[in-house]
């Protein structure tokens, strides 16, 4: 495989999202370990087949918005190497079947040696809201669910299911911990759809910004952030997160300033590829989560 194909791989990739990754699993560790249960090869199994879902998730996407059309012409969403002629979707669909198997046995071999029996619907459950994001006949994206699938995966599902990989039992702080990873994970996405708006009305994608429209749109990005820090506070009131959860109202200035972007960007398009701040309130709102655990 030579350099420009291994860049056409890396770009399918999109890494700056892997952080909404790595967050839930840190997190998830933490309270196990705080929990009295640690395994290095179990964290590094969880981590291997968590990072190949979310890796397929993104090539699927790419895959199936390609196939109907709905990132053509003058969409900018996904990570364009189809339509850039730098993959082939046939390398894509290869690609989504060697890695979805080898996530599979890695689950299968996570559900073996900790017991957790009650995990393997769950996982099942990631498996379909990987593939059916954009994948025929559910295609759940496309009527306004995604933010809400997103959110559940990659909070409760992650945190949760990893600590119980851990621990061989249900934890349930980390239900309640994982919860504002859930709603900042959704808000990531959310801020992605805005840029596309136009498209995906075009191509009868019904997100959730589509049925907001423009006006609204900015309303659900402040109840999002509105609702992280909301959630972080009441854990920390509620005695299941220590008071330095609370330097999590610092981190509202990385919000704002992408609210601020927003009201003053005419053409939405342009807010493509600028939502570094959105990133990083999740990141260091994570990592505060991870510290107060």
């Amino acid at each position: 495989m030579n350099r420009a194909k291994l860049r056409a791989w890396y770009q399918a990739s999109r890494p700056p999202f892997f952080v909404a990754t790595l967050v839930p699993l840190v997190l998830g560790a933490a309270i196990a370990g705080s929990a009295g249960g640690w395994s290095a090869l179990r964290w590094g199994v969880v981590l291997l087949a968590s990072f190949l879902v979310h890796l397929c998730t993104n090539l699927a996407n790419d895959y199936f918005e390609y196939d109907s059309g709905a990132d053509a012409g003058d969409a900018i969403g996904g990570s364009r190497v189809l339509q850039q002629r730098k993959i082939t979707p046939r390398e894509i669909r290869n690609a989504l079947i060697i890695l979805y198997a080898i996530a599979m046995v890695c689950g299968i071999w996570i559900l073996w040696v900790s017991r957790v029996w009650w995990l393997a619907p769950i996982m099942i459950f990631s498996f379909f809201s990987s593939l059916f994001y954009t994948a025929p006949p559910f295609r759940y994206g496309y009527y306004g669910l995604g933010e809400l699938f997103v959110g559940l995966n990659m909070g409760p599902i992650m945190v949760v299911g990893t600590a119980a990989a851990l621990t061989g039992r249900f934890i349930p702080r980390a239900f309640w911990i994982s919860i504002p990873v859930g709603l900042t994970v959704a808000m990531i996405l959310y801020y992605q759809s805005l840029p596309d708006m136009d498209s995906d009305r075009a191509a009868g994608k019904r997100t959730l910004t589509v049925r907001l429209g423009k006006r609204s749109s900015l309303w659900g990005f402040r109840l999002l952030v509105g609702a992280t820090l909301g959630a972080i506070l009441v854990l920390v009131f509620q005695g299941l997160l220590h008071p330095a959860a609370l330097l999590c109202l610092f981190t509202i200035y990385f919000p704002y300033k992408v609210d601020q972007m927003i009201r003053v960007t005419r053409d939405w398009k342009d807010l493509h590829d600028r939502g570094g701040r959105v990133r990083l309130f999740y990141l260091m709102n994570g990592l505060i989560l991870i510290l107060a655990v």
